[in-house]
């Protein structure tokens, strides 16, 4: 006796059934589709935001540790104001519920921001800008290692391309000698990894409270050797849009965005900031970079655009 079909012992599908099927199917398609752009979308803004460090820096006449001061100040209060204004008679609530996660992101936020400026104190800035080109392979290696996630191979591919373009970019600027900053920037590259592996893993968990906290913990870090107090009135100002739109407005995109993409991806195009980092300060400054830079530049703007385009076209 021949085996009856499945659809002979369940019985005949309705065509309306099929059809109901196929039609939640196609929106959860769409709704992963859309939900992955906006991941891109945001976590691209963010690197917009933070690729103006460079002008800000050489736009405010201060030691780094005032800078860093005010920085965090404002940009905590920026993001203060964005919760209470999200969450509105809740917003205590969803601070208590970052829990633990929350504040290991937080003080991993805080420690790759002090690594960062004091790698940049004690090695060359190409070599920070290298070994922080690098962070899409270290959490893609933390995330496999980690959370079991597997990184499609046009993931792994744009991201060693951008770090190729990075090398390009700063050419044969590395200096020997340098260990204690090479460090520092390699801590730098961990931190940001594991926080934003940490932000992926929990991302049902409100995590722009982490954010704030993480703003704040950088002024008091910093608060024994900055002068907080001896500022110009113009400074101040410059200070103030610092802190909002770049530290602020950068940590909230990125935060928002990385839960909605994995965390090498959110790593990946994060490298944009390195070559539009240039692009403000030549505009600005009429610094004119090397044609290696240029290069360089051009091949992390190619990779991380082709990678966006069709990674999402895909899902």
């Amino acid at each position: 006796m021949m085996p009856q079909s499945r659809q002979a012992v369940a019985g005949p599908v309705s065509p309306s059934a099929s059809s109901a099927g196929g039609t939640s199917g196609r929106r959860a398609v769409a709704g992963d589709r859309s939900e992955h752009w906006l991941g891109m979308l945001l976590t691209t803004a963010s690197a917009i935001a933070y690729s103006t460090a460079g002008f800000f820096t050489r736009l405010i006449p201060l030691d780094a540790w005032t800078v860093l001061f005010w920085r965090g100040v404002f940009a905590g209060l920026f993001i203060a104001g964005f919760i209470v204004w999200q969450n509105r008679r809740g917003t205590l609530a969803a601070v208590r519920a970052i829990g633990v996660p929350g504040v290991v992101a937080a003080s991993l936020s805080t420690l790759a921001t002090i690594f960062f400026i004091n790698a940049f104190r004690r090695t060359s800035v190409a070599d920070v800008t290298i070994i922080f080109a690098a962070t899409p392979l270290v959490t893609a290696a933390i995330a496999r290692l980690w959370l079991g996630e597997r990184e499609r191979l046009a993931t792994l591919l744009a991201s060693v391309a951008a770090l190729l373009g990075v090398v390009v970019m700063v050419g044969g600027a590395t200096r020997e000698g340098h260990l204690f900053g090479d460090l520092l920037a390699i801590g730098t590259s961990l931190c940001m990894a594991l926080m934003m592996i940490l932000i992926r893993k929990h991302r049902e968990t409100p995590m722009l409270p982490a954010a704030c906290l993480s703003a704040f913990l950088c002024p008091l870090a910093v608060w024994p050797v900055a002068a907080p107090w001896n500022v110009r009135p113009t400074d101040m100002g410059y200070l103030a849009l610092f802190g909002t739109t770049q530290f602020g407005l950068g940590l909230l995109l990125l935060t928002l965005g990385t839960r909605l993409i994995s965390a090498t991806e959110s790593a990946l195009v994060s490298a944009l900031e390195a070559p539009l980092a240039i692009v403000w300060v030549w505009l600005a400054f009429k610094e004119v970079p090397a044609l290696t830079t240029f290069a360089g530049g051009a091949i992390v703007m190619a990779a991380v655009s082709a990678y966006i385009v069709t990674s999402s076209r895909q899902r």
